[in-house]
C-alpha cells in the first residue's frame, strides 16, 4: 500500500470513529436526559453501579480514549459527581475526545482499538441507563436510530430532535 492510500485509509477510520463518538453522544444524551430526580443514586441491586457510577465510568472511558489516542495510556476511576454535573463532565470529555479527533494530530493506536475499547464499553453503558430509566418509571422512547440527525462533530449535550420515535 502507498502512502497516499494508507493516509487515505486512516483518515477514513478516524471519519468512521468520529461518526461512532457523535452517535455516543446523541444516544447518551437521550439515555441521561429528563431523567428523574434520584435517577443518579438508583441501584438495580446492592451489586451494580449506580446510574450515576454508570455515567462517572463512562466519563473515565472517554477520559481513557484520549489519553490512548495521544500515546500516554492512563486510567483513572472517578467518584461519581451530582448528577447534572456528571452529565456535563461526560459531554466535557466527549467534546475532548472528539477535538483531539479532529484536530488531526497523530493517533497512538488504531482508530479500530479505540472504538473495539473505551467507545463500544461506553456504548454498551447507554443501553444500561436507558434500561435503568424504565424500572425509573420514565422510559426512553425507541427511535429509528438509522433516521437520526448525527453529525460528525455534534459531541456536545445538545443534539436534534428525534425524527422518528416509536409510540
Amino acid at each position: 500500500m502507498d502512502s497516499d492510500t494508507a493516509r487515505a485509509s486512516a483518515d477514513s477510520s478516524r471519519h468512521l470513529l468520529r461518526h461512532c463518538v457523535a452517535t455516543l453522544a446523541y444516544r447518551a444524551g437521550k439515555a441521561v436526559r429528563g431523567a428523574p430526580d434520584g435517577f443518579g443514586d438508583l441501584r438495580v441491586s446492592a451489586a451494580t453501579r449506580s446510574s450515576g457510577e454508570i455515567l462517572a465510568h463512562m466519563g473515565d472511558l472517554l477520559d481513557w480514549a484520549l489519553s490512548i489516542a495521544q500515546g500516554k495510556q492512563q486510567w483513572h476511576t472517578s467518584a461519581p459527581l451530582p448528577w447534572t454535573a456528571e452529565i456535563q463532565r461526560f459531554f466535557a470529555a466527549l467534546e475532548a475526545f472528539d477535538g483531539h479527533l479532529a484536530s488531526g494530530g497523530p493517533l497512538h493506536v488504531s482508530p479500530g482499538k479505540l472504538f473495539q475499547g473505551p467507545i463500544a464499553d461506553a456504548l454498551t453503558h447507554v443501553g444500561q441507563l436507558a434500561t435503568r430509566r424504565g424500572l425509573a418509571g420514565a422510559p426512553v422512547r425507541g427511535e429509528n436510530y438509522f433516521l437520526a440527525d448525527i453529525a460528525i462533530g455534534r459531541v456536545g449535550p445538545e443534539q436534534s430532535h428525534p425524527r422518528r420515535e416509536f409510540d
